[in-house]
């Protein structure tokens, strides 16, 4: 019997979709009947902090060891469907940081940025990529606070126009 059980657990943690170590996924079967034996003695499913303190792990390894044994779902998968439109899983997950619109505006920057004189674009390198006051870029790039004021609004300018 032994043998068997330890023969179906390799299968299932060599062949997952997602390859997971063997000690997280043991944690995961500890954390699995820790859960099932709760259950029956209590008549309701523990909480995370619960399995946590019978098992003597920290929360954060609980919770790894839950997901590392749930299956990956495809981003295709349907959530929802009244019969018309369907509700992928793709739909509700939104990365607002790496959309189409923030790579083509991205782009579009870098142009307009590359459009400016050497000087203008020092002088803009300096004041927002390097945090840089307009006293202390003056006197790095030697002209006068007023100037670059002029500059950095000339320059500032320009690019809005390029946008």
């Amino acid at each position: 019997m032994p043998m068997i059980v330890g023969e179906i657990r390799r299968y299932l943690r060599d062949n997952s979709a997602i390859r997971v170590s063997r000690s997280v996924r043991d944690t995961a079967y500890r954390v699995l009947q820790a859960k099932e034996k709760y259950m029956a003695e209590h008549q309701k499913e523990p909480t995370v902090e619960e399995i946590a303190q019978i098992l003597e792990l920290r929360r954060e390894d609980v919770v790894m060891a839950l997901d590392a044994v749930v299956d990956p779902v495809s981003l295709f998968e349907p959530v929802y469907s009244d019969g018309g439109d369907t509700v992928c899983v793709m739909d509700q997950v939104k990365d607002k940081k790496n959309t189409d619109e923030a790579w083509l505006e991205h782009i579009a920057l870098e142009d307009a940025i590359n459009k400016l004189d050497e000087r203008e674009q020092r002088i803009l390198a300096l004041r927002f990529f390097q945090g840089k006051t307009q006293m202390e870029v003056s006197a790095e790039v030697g002209i006068s606070q007023a100037q670059v004021s002029r500059l950095e609004k000339n320059a500032l300018n320009r690019i809005r126009k390029e946008l």
